[in-house]
């Protein structure tokens, strides 16, 4: 059974869940917040959140130093750069094509792993897989009441797919160059460094207030946001530590985001309820995660029978 739970597939799942709640508790604090500033404090937080659970604490961090310049170079990639722009990004398009766009990401994910991972190679089955999943978050987002068209939307557009790059690029560094670091240890040094150059970078482009009396749904919404972070990304990085996981399998996972997404706001949202969009992108989903496991388990025979 503990074997089953910490399965990657279990773990990856688990994370997308994770992943999927934030989006209404972003919307709450940009209320009160510039994207920037709060976007730094959530990681900021997250970060910290994770230090007391680090075993050995003191000589891990003597140890990361010997790494400064991998943390930094992830703190910006994952942290600061990724963050930043999806922050950025989701302010200047509708949130249903922001959706469609960060649900792309595996896409991108699975070409930058292509050039830049010898053993994590696109083959056309892939990327028709790959496809499916991406046309049945476009059906789930087409389905939503927001989906407008604003003069804004060319350089949202522009910035979530810059952002999808960035994430993406970020995923295979930590794979293929971070064998050695813990995951807490790489998750929590990286969101503190991220998250504060985030908060340094709000100054002079957005002009925040640093007031501190805001209303309760702030705090729960950015104490939510926090811990979301700090299991989710630990997570994720030790995934992508594990030997024989691929980077652009691994993110496939990602497509059920969209699914628990709808899923949550049936229940939890007055007046939503389940469509037939919805219902359609979720089985083209369901098809696609489908098809690229099968896949998975033909090329793992494959291997296996040539070894």
């Amino acid at each position: 059974m503990k074997k089953f739970l910490f399965s990657t597939s279990v773990l990856a799942i688990f994370a997308c869940l994770l992943w999927a709640t934030p989006f209404t508790a972003i919307k709450i604090g940009l209320k009160y917040s510039t994207p920037l500033q709060f976007a730094g404090m959530r990681f900021f937080i997250s970060g910290l959140i994770i230090l007391p659970f680090i075993k050995d604490l003191k000589s891990k961090i003597e140890k990361a130093k010997k790494r400064w310049h991998f943390i930094l170079w992830v703190a910006l990639l994952q942290t600061s750069f990724l963050y930043g722009l999806f922050y950025t990004g989701i302010n200047y398009v509708p949130g249903a094509l922001g959706a469609m766009l960060i649900g792309s990401s595996p896409l991108f994910t699975a070409v930058v792993a292509h050039f830049m991972l010898k053993n994590d190679k696109m083959s056309w089955q892939k990327i028709m897989a790959i496809l499916i999943g991406i046309s049945g978050v476009c059906i789930i987002s087409l389905g939503r009441s927001d989906f407008v068209l604003t003069t804004t939307i060319p350089l949202g557009v522009g910035i979530l797919i810059l952002n999808n790059i960035v994430g993406s690029t970020g995923n295979v560094i930590v794979s293929r160059d971070a064998k050695d670091m813990p995951p807490r240890v790489l998750a929590s040094f990286s969101m503190i460094i991220g998250g504060a150059v985030l908060l340094l970078v709000s100054i002079p482009t957005e002009h925040p207030t640093w007031s501190t009396i805001h209303p309760t749904e702030y705090y729960l919404s950015l104490a939510w946001l926090a811990m979301v972070s700090a299991f989710a990304i630990t997570i994720w990085f030790g995934l992508l530590q594990r030997p024989g996981v691929k980077v652009s399998n691994l993110n496939t996972w990602k497509f059920i985001i969209p699914i628990f997404g709808a899923s949550l706001s049936w229940m939890v949202l007055p007046g939503e309820k389940p469509d037939a969009l919805s219902i359609t992108g979720m089985l083209v989903i369901a098809s696609s995660l489908l098809s690229i496991n099968y896949l998975n388990r033909k090329a793992l025979k494959i291997k296996n029978a040539s070894n």
